[in-house]
């Protein structure tokens, strides 16, 4: 007969959390007392288990810093990116842990591409309690290294005030970019001698800005200097290092063309004479062609990504290249540089600027008109001035433009709207473009747009965004309901997945797969949330209803219905050259 032995399982009890101490501040106190030292003054976040310590520290901090309860910790992340990218300071947002942190990663991953300052706390469960699957542990540093500058999970209070500061002197010193601090729950409630904050300027093996090395100024010079047909391109390196100023002076004095990525629109007023459009895909016909003929390419705080390039072994093969970043891990990535100039353009702008011969170039700069007559032609006059009884979404931000006099901040979602937007806008202040351009996020706009109105609140916040968009982010209505936010929400909707339907008309023989989106009235939705709105699709009503949302004494949403297949022109395909772009 078989027996069965007696088996004696151990049972161990969980580990105990350590004793607190008995000083004076908790963790909770110096992460705040951390913010308010760095200036922050909003901070957007969803409270839960795991950080409602600092939830309840915060609760005595409401005369210094301002909380912003967002419906969706990505909606609390998107936030504190339009915080940053129109404030220029460093956007935070707080969220628990488990859901709450892993809701924040494609924000984090957002802010990376797009090189943008964020700090977001997250709680954690007891440090005890670490590795043992508690209830909403999840280990969200391995999560979130791929995706943030720097990350670091405290499980010691006393740690707190010098890993605040370093968070924030990465997250806005060299290349800007998003970082993770995960404080666990008896860190902060721990208590400690706090010795006050000291703000970080220095972390050791950490080089934000590279030495700038005179001798490649002076070799760019030099090909500048001897260029027939030089050409500009530029990115939202300019915007970040705060070189406006210097990088107008620098194309003004040496006469050259200049395009934009669309993370770069606003560096450069939209009118100036040599502005000469928008790059990539979806940019302008003349930047794009000429790009594959000018002799000497100066690229300005750009990446070279594949939008702008398109196929990199037929891009700019007849010219000497000059790349300017602050990043040299970016130079000769992409693009092989015949010269790498490492350094902050604000401060290497000024030394090519003294080098670099007065010139003007307007045969070459007469090519560019040449090219963009010709797109208005085939292309731009119809898009803004339609004779179709459809409206277009061109025709709509061309009267926004005129409205809002190229003043307004606006925020874009994702798809065809987002590049027509780009292409149209006007801008004549800089940060006043936001939109995702790396990552491509849908539902980034109505929450990025929510902080940008808080950080720029003296100014018209207008976000743009398709029927697809909206609907990943919409429940960011309740946050505009409970602040009293003046956001103009326009909805240009077309009833299809727009971007992925017109790749599919033209790539895939109008096979049109899972791209037909129903819409709900987005109207009463609006007015559930308090929001006034309307919806409009006569050519007839729609300077009126813009005219109304603009003037409106508070947040409002106007949808815009516009033609279903219509299509974004010009446009490079896939696989092809920047040359070969389609103006139809």
């Amino acid at each position: 007969m078989n027996t069965i032995e007696e088996v004696k399982i151990e049972v161990k009890p969980l580990p105990q959390p350590p004793p607190q101490g008995a000083g004076g501040y908790s963790g909770s106190q110096a992460v705040l007392e951390a913010l308010i030292a760095e200036g922050v003054e909003t901070v957007f976040g969803y409270p839960g288990g795991a950080i409602m310590p600092i939830y309840d520290a915060l609760y005595d901090y409401n005369d210094r810093l301002k909380h912003i309860l967002v419906r969706h910790e990505q909606g609390g992340i998107h936030a504190a990116q339009g915080y940053a990218r129109t404030s220029g300071r460093v956007g935070v947002v707080f969220a628990t842990s488990g859901p709450g942190a892993t809701n924040l990663v494609t924000g984090l991953a957002d802010a990376m591409i797009d090189s943008t300052p964020v700090v977001a706390v997250t709680g954690q469960v007891f440090a005890h309690l670490l590795g043992t699957d508690a209830f909403q542990e999840t280990d969200v540093i391995n999560i979130t290294t791929p995706v943030t500058k720097w990350n670091y999970q405290v499980t010691d209070a006393t740690e707190i005030p010098a890993i605040m500061a370093k968070a924030f002197h990465i997250a806005r010193s060299g290349r800007p970019g998003p970082v993770l601090i995960d404080i666990t729950k008896n860190a902060q409630i721990q208590k400690f001698e706090y010795e006050g904050y000291t703000k970080c300027n220095h972390v050791r093996s950490y080089r934000p800005k590279p030495i700038v090395r005179k001798a490649y100024i002076e070799e760019a010079a030099k090909l500048i200097n001897e260029a027939k047909k030089p050409f500009v391109i530029f990115g939202q390196g300019v915007i970040l290092g705060k070189a406006e100023k210097e990088f107008r002076a620098f194309i003004e004095k040496t006469g050259i063309p200049a395009a934009w990525t669309i993370l770069g629109l606003s560096a450069l007023p939209t009118d100036h004479p040599l502005n000469v459009g928008m790059l990539g895909m979806h940019g302008n016909y003349a930047p794009n062609v000429l790009t594959n003929d000018c002799d000497v390419l100066i690229a300005i705080g750009m990446r070279f990504d594949d939008r702008v390039t398109g196929r990199l072994d037929k891009y700019a093969k007849q010219a000497k290249v000059i790349h300017l970043d602050i990043d040299p891990s970016e130079i000769d990535k992409n693009v092989k540089a015949t010269v790498g100039v490492w350094g902050d353009c604000k401060e290497t702008l000024p030394l090519l600027t003294k080098l670099a011969e007065a010139k003007t170039h307007t045969p070459w700069l007469e090519k560019f008109r040449e090219l963009d007559r010709e797109e208005v032609k085939e292309v731009i006059f119809e898009e803004l001035n339609p004779t179709t009884e459809q409206l277009t979404m061109g025709e709509v931000i061309r009267i926004l433009n005129e409205l809002t006099d190229g003043n307004a901040v606006i925020v874009t979602d994702v798809g065809q709207h987002q590049m027509v937007a780009c292409r149209y806008a006007k801008f004549n202040q800089t940060r006043s473009n936001v939109t995702s351009g790396g990552l491509g996020t849908m539902g980034f706009a109505l929450p990025a747009a929510i902080g940008a109105k808080f950080g720029a609140p003296n100014r018209t916040v207008v976000a743009v965004i398709g029927d697809g968009g909206i609907q990943m982010t919409i429940q960011e209505l309740g946050t505009i309901m409970q602040t009293g936010l003046n956001v103009k929400i326009l909805i240009l909707n077309n009833q299809f997945l727009g971007m992925v339907r017109q790749w599919q008309q033209l790539f895939n023989d109008k096979r049109y797969s899972f791209v037909d989106i129903a819409s709900p009235d987005y109207v009463m939705v609006a007015k559930g949330y308090g929001i006034e709105g309307q919806k409009v699709s006569e050519r007839a009503n729609l300077v009126n209803a813009l005219q109304t949302m603009l003037s409106h004494n508070g947040a409002y949403l106007l949808e815009v219905m516009v033609g279903k297949e219509n299509n974004v022109f010009p446009m490079v395909p896939q696989g092809c050259s920047v040359s070969e772009v389609r103006l139809k």
